[in-house]
């Protein structure tokens, strides 16, 4: 397979995105500029494809922490770093411009904005949503990673970023890798333990959605919050 600087430049990613635009360009071309090199036998292009194949879309690769995505044959952490940083600039624009401002009023709402970043994971992932007065998101962040069975999580961990941003109330959500968002007795217990924390705190949390495959569990709506 020849080198991407062996190609017609009217093929190479890098020199369509500059004259055409990055719409002229396919997710693995994107992700191929990301990448910036391949591997011995395979190009940028065609690790990139591999990852997409390997993790369904987009969604699914943004959705893994950047040890996974390090030890993906041929990425390593130089190019897991770029990714991991690509993907988050993505999501703090989504939610800092105004015309992409995303809004959630609703378990569904949370699901539909997280669902496609967490439902695949292989761990099990915490992450706190920041809201401002009118339930917008303003910005979130990952509290904690643990096993395929515990995340440890710590009030000021989950705390800290609100009052830092000024946020008006939270969502709290986490993954159940096994893909069944039922609640354990411990996600009840630390929604409870968080509740009791954030009235000190004289600050809201909205919900704790668990995130499984395809569904998930509005504590809210079971009466825990």
């Amino acid at each position: 397979m020849p080198a991407i600087s062996q190609w017609p430049v009217a093929e190479r990613p890098r020199e369509r995105l500059y004259f055409s635009g990055g719409q002229a360009l396919a997710d693995a071309e994107l992700l191929a500029i990301q990448l910036g090199s391949g591997v011995r036998g395979r190009t940028a292009v065609d690790l990139a494809r591999e990852m997409l194949v390997q993790y369904g879309s987009l969604a699914g690769l943004a959705g893994r922490d950047v040890a996974e995505l390090a030890r993906i044959k041929g990425v390593g952490r130089a190019k897991a770093v770029r990714l991991a940083a690509a993907f988050e600039l993505t999501r703090r624009l989504r939610a800092r411009v105004p015309a992409a401002r995303t809004v959630l009023s609703s378990p569904n709402d949370v699901h539909a904005a997280f669902g496609p970043l967490m439902e695949e994971l292989r761990r099990e992932v915490f992450r706190v949503a920041l809201l401002d007065a009118r339930n917008g998101l303003l910005r979130d962040m990952v509290v904690s990673e643990g096993t395929l069975s515990a995340s440890l999580v710590h009030p000021r961990e989950v705390f800290k970023p609100a009052i830092l941003e000024s946020a008006a109330s939270v969502i709290l959500l986490h993954n159940h890798p096994s893909g069944d968002p039922t609640p354990s007795r411990e996600d009840v217990r630390l929604t409870r333990q968080l509740v009791e924390c954030a009235k000190l705190l004289d600050l809201r949390i909205h919900d704790h959605v668990i995130i499984g495959r395809g569904r998930f569990t509005s504590l809210a709506e079971r009466g825990v919050i």
